[in-house]
């Protein structure tokens, strides 16, 4: 079985992410790639070719720095930060919120939790200001702007054969 394709690219920027961590904290190095054979004349070496005492692009460099670097060109900076908060749920919400908690979308500014009940949902809206606060101290100023706390989907009546169409089921709760 294969698994199925994820095309925002989170999952892998999740994992780049963490091995620039790991990489960082280790102090990784990259080597530069061997040639794949030796060329039979030698090369006329101009000046600017030539490595001087100060490092430069055409040193080896840290995984870790190497990995930042894609990150900030691709612009994947602010969703490998959320990603990165978002795991952490249970540490900004504290723990009796994230079991009844959970954060499905982030777009515009605004994260979207959904919460087991809609007293949980009622409950969390008390707190958003400071979790939004929290937010934007852990991934930078004005990244999410809001938080949308939603309670349970209700179930939609109008499936089924015996369905009419009209008011539905609050003409009969009188």
């Amino acid at each position: 079985m294969t698994e199925p394709h994820d095309p925002t690219g989170l999952e892998l920027a999740s994992e780049i992410a963490r091995a620039t961590v790991e990489a960082s904290e280790y102090g990784v190095v990259l080597p530069e790639p061997a040639p794949a054979r030796t060329p039979r004349r030698t090369r006329r070496v101009f000046e600017q070719q030539r490595s001087g005492a100060h490092p430069d692009e055409r040193d080896p460099q840290l995984v870790g720095d190497v990995l930042n670097q894609v990150v900030q060109e691709r612009g994947w900076q602010r969703r490998i930060s959320l990603s990165t908060v978002l795991r952490r749920w249970p540490e900004l919400v504290g723990e009796a919120n994230a079991e009844h908690s959970k954060p499905v979308h982030y777009d515009d500014g605004t994260l979207v939790v959904d919460c087991d009940s809609t007293a949980w949902a009622t409950a969390m809206r008390y707190a958003a200001s400071q979790l939004v606060a929290k937010l934007n101290a852990a991934l930078g100023e004005r990244t999410v702007l809001r938080v949308e706390f939603r309670g349970p989907r209700a179930p939609s009546w109008k499936k089924g054969m015996r369905s009419v169409q009209g008011r539905g089921p609050r003409d009969t709760y009188g």
